[in-house]
């Protein structure tokens, strides 16, 4: 069995982690993706420069990966646009109704043993699950 097909995700967990780290060790901050991404739009909010920084890093992060692996991340999406549509409204929805996102509550959050952040990733998951059932039995993807 060789690792290299896991070295890439071996590293984004890693840089997650760091970034995570980082932005609480450096800012008090929780690195949750969907408060730094509203907070650019906040023109009172203090943090605006950070919040860009963090955000850039987003999206430097596949120019990056091409760098150390010569290539792009392959990436196969499977659902069709209105499945996308939905989903990403549904996401959106779901990410204000629980005061954050998978990053926020998944990574910062379990780490620092968070109950908000535990019945949060538990409902992801659930939801997640239930999800890919119902859409199997369906017959959509």
């Amino acid at each position: 069995m060789t690792l290299e097909p896991y070295w890439p995700s071996l590293f984004g967990g890693i840089a997650i982690g760091l970034a995570a780290a980082l932005m609480m060790t450096l800012n008090g901050r929780v690195a949750g993706v969907s408060g730094i991404l509203s907070g650019l739009w906040r023109r009172t909010d203090a943090g605006v420069a950070v919040n860009a920084a963090f955000a850039a890093g987003l999206v430097l992060g596949p120019a990056l990966y091409a760098l150390v692996f010569g290539r792009l991340p392959e990436i196969h999406v499977v659902a069709s646009a209105p499945v996308l549509v939905i989903a990403g409204l549904l996401v959106g929805y779901g990410v204000r109704m629980g005061s954050g996102c998978t990053s926020g509550h998944g990574v910062v959050g379990l780490a620092r043993l968070s109950p908000r952040s535990m019945a949060a990733v538990a409902t992801f998951l659930a939801t997640a699950v239930a999800t890919v059932a119902v859409m199997r039995l369906a017959g959509a993807s």
